[in-house]
């Protein structure tokens, strides 16, 4: 394994500990709140992104707004599913 790959691999670790740590904090909180944070990535999980033309070519901002929608359905999944598991 190269140096970049151990690093992106470490970041990727990283990047889903905080996801994991958030969805449980957002879980554990009150329902007021998880509701609108839940109901706040919802909104932000399709990006403006030029969609009226389904063959554009992504940009690099384009990319990164479609990653951000990305980690925003994960971080909602997370939430109901940790909600569901603290319910039970």
């Amino acid at each position: 394994m190269t140096d970049m790959q151990s690093r992106l691999e470490m970041l990727e670790a990283r990047a889903v500990a905080h996801r994991r740590l958030l969805a449980r904090l957002l879980a554990a909180s009150g329902r007021a709140t998880r509701e609108s944070v839940t109901d706040w990535l919802v909104s932000h999980e399709v990006p403006s992104d030029g969609q009226e033309d389904p063959g554009a070519v992504l940009s690099e901002l384009d990319s990164g707004l479609m990653t951000e929608a990305e980690e925003f359905r994960a971080i909602a999944a997370l939430v109901e599913q940790e909600s569901g598991q603290l319910e039970s």
